[in-house]
């Protein structure tokens, strides 16, 4: 599996034949400094955890040059097809419910958030409920990345059906777990073999390092993967 972080909460991930990005919030964010067309060469999917404009980010526009198939909650999808979306291209699901996506599948689980995108004037329009996302590969390790949320017990209950591997975890603060309770989830919930931490630094309101959650992590074995901005990690 080959994982590359863009920042904030943008991941391209290779596996299983496919090459997913998700909540590809490119243009806009401090730390992607490479060209949309670059980070969505071959893409075969679009993932989307909720409807923030920082995560839905660029998905219309890289939609649209790949042809991928986009996953996403019933109301994301609906609201991108309403933006020109081929409405033969979207996989929706929503909670609890797990999609077939070609080489791998999808599981939407739960995230203490919102989901709404901001729209001309200020209005916010409502897209459904935020989720986690959990993706199963066949021959390769198993990913949540957690979307935007808080902490929660029933995390644990995502561990027991899934046992993801590899965790990609926000710990920004202010609008999801800081670094401290990130790190007492992944400890508390999980059985990670690695983590990623995501979610911060790209705007002055949120953490601008990593370095409670590291802290938090230290002595837990797992291991904590800082990358840089475009770098290719095989994992």
């Amino acid at each position: 599996m080959k994982i590359t972080w863009y920042g904030h909460s943008a991941f391209r991930v290779e596996a299983g034949g496919a090459t997913i990005l998700i909540d590809p919030f490119l243009n806009g964010n401090p730390f992607f400094d490479g060209s949309v067309d670059e980070a969505c060469n071959g893409v075969s999917h679009v993932l989307l955890t909720h409807g923030h404009n920082d995560h839905v980010g660029d998905a219309l526009e890289i939609l649209g040059k790949t042809g991928a198939m986009l996953v996403a909650n019933f109301e994301i999808c609906m609201y991108l097809v309403g933006q020109g979306v081929d409405d033969g291209k979207i996989n929706p699901g929503n909670h609890g419910g797990t999609v077939e996506c070609g080489g791998f599948t999808t599981t939407f689980v739960n995230a203490l958030h919102s989901s709404s995108f901001g729209g001309e004037g200020g209005a916010n329009i409502y897209l459904g409920n935020p989720a986690g996302l959990v993706l199963h590969f066949p021959n390769d390790k198993t990913l949540y990345h957690m979307g935007d949320t808080d902490i929660f017990s029933d995390m644990a209950l995502i561990n027991e059906l899934h046992a993801p591997q590899i965790g990609l975890v926000p710990i920004g603060d202010r609008f999801t777990m800081g670094g401290a309770v990130a790190a007492l989830a992944c400890q508390r919930f999980f059985k990670f073999e690695t983590v990623i931490p995501c979610h911060y630094g790209s705007f002055p309101v949120i953490d601008q390092t990593p370095d409670k959650f590291v802290a938090g992590m230290d002595g837990s074995g797992v291991k904590v993967v800082v990358p840089q901005s475009g770098e290719a990690l095989e994992l």
